[in-house]
């Protein structure tokens, strides 16, 4: 007599715990400057898997002061959890393009501070892919075919979720807009991590990576109209990188969302970031007209008060202190430009607040003060 077979139901992971899972794995095998890296990280791994249910995916960065700071060994662990992992160093950029074209895949890049120069100079074509990649509709142009039989364009996608690690002031800000950045640290020497052996970390995140995958499968279809409630003060582009997270968070439930929302004020919202060298002269030409309590004032005396402030570059801008030119050079991508006021009874070039029409069309410091700068503490029109 033949025994029945007997169909044993196994029930699915809920997300959550798929989630906490990979969090504690990348929590292992590195020391992480804040509580919401891991994840962080956890929750851009998993979107990899369905990068095409959103228009975007946010580019990832690990940034050190020095070398030996555990950002090749984040990227080591993302080739585990990620969808179709591809682990390189620099590349052309159309190397890259073929690569993703050829998809799907979750580019890995180590070594940044060897494609970008000072300042994320260089490598222009490099650049451009990594920028328009991380929104789904872009693609590049190539052209096939040969003279005797013609020419086509055929148009490559470039869009793909890209991890890139590198040394401080190296990456383009171009990127860093479009990323979530962590900047790591050297381990303390009281600070222990987990020893990272292949095989062994291989075997021990395959059932995670399986168990992501099938999850992130399941509710794909569930993340193409997801509009996540943002934190408090994050908006734009910063909401625009985190919704892909922020939906994936909501999905999973248990603490997830919560969980999400704090990471994302934390990227966003607690992280000090140098300003563009545009951004701090209008800081710091709000603070000397809030000062002077005054509308108007002349270039000289604007020039004088700059080079004066202990830990501002104004003094030493490629070797050459700030000067009237250089000062119209900067001012002018914001469209404010410099033109002749009459102060105290002496006229000479200058800058206000307001904008102006004739001799001189500008929009006036407080336009861009308001654009490009947080709101004033004390509520006041400068």
């Amino acid at each position: 007599m033949t025994a029945a077979l007997r169909i044993v139901e196994t029930t699915p992971v809920p997300g959550h715990e798929i989630l906490d899972q990979v969090r504690d794995f990348v929590a292992r095998f590195s020391v992480f400057p804040s509580e919401h890296c891991a994840p962080m990280l956890a929750l851009w791994y998993a979107h990899t898997w369905v990068a095409d249910a959103f228009y975007i995916t946010p580019r990832l960065i690990l940034s050190s002061a020095e070398p030996g700071s555990g950002k090749t060994r984040v990227l080591e662990i993302a080739q585990h959890l990620t969808n179709q992992p591809e682990m390189t160093a620099g590349g052309s950029a159309s190397a890259l393009v073929r690569m993703v074209a050829a998809g799907p895949i979750s580019i890995l890049m180590d070594e940044v501070d060897a494609v970008f120069g000072p300042g994320g100079a260089g490598n222009e074509d490099v650049r451009q892919m990594l920028n328009l990649g991380y929104k789904r509709s872009a693609t590049v142009p190539k052209t096939k075919g040969d003279p005797a039989s013609g020419f086509t364009v055929e148009r490559l996608p470039i869009f793909a979720p890209v991890a890139l690690a590198g040394l401080a002031g190296r990456m383009p800000d171009t990127i860093t807009t479009r990323a979530i950045t962590i900047h790591l640290r050297r381990r303390r020497h009281d600070e222990h991590v987990e020893s990272y052996r292949e095989s062994r970390a291989t075997r021990q995140a395959t059932p995670i990576r399986e168990a992501l995958s099938a999850w992130m499968t399941s509710i794909g279809d569930n993340l193409v109209e997801a509009e996540p409630d943002m934190p408090d003060g994050v908006e734009d582009r910063p909401a625009e990188i985190w919704e892909p997270l922020l939906a994936i968070a909501d999905q999973a439930g248990g603490h997830w969302p919560e969980t999400a929302r704090k990471a994302c004020t934390y990227f966003v919202l607690n992280q000090k970031t140098a300003p563009s060298l545009g951004v701090r002269l209008l800081a710091d030409l709000r603070a000397l007209f809030t000062e002077r309590d005054t509308d108007r004032l002349h270039t000289a005396d604007i020039i004088t008060h700059l080079r004066s402030i202990d830990d501002a570059p104004w003094t030493d801008l490629n070797g050459k202190p700030l000067d009237a030119l250089r000062l119209s050079k900067e001012l002018s991508p914001y469209q404010v430009a410099p033109l002749s006021l009459r102060i105290n009874g002496k006229s000479a070039k200058g800058y206000t607040i307001h904008p102006t029409t004739d001799p001189v069309e500008q929009v006036g410091l407080t336009d861009a003060w308001a654009r490009y700068l947080p709101a004033p503490k004390n509520g006041g029109a400068l």
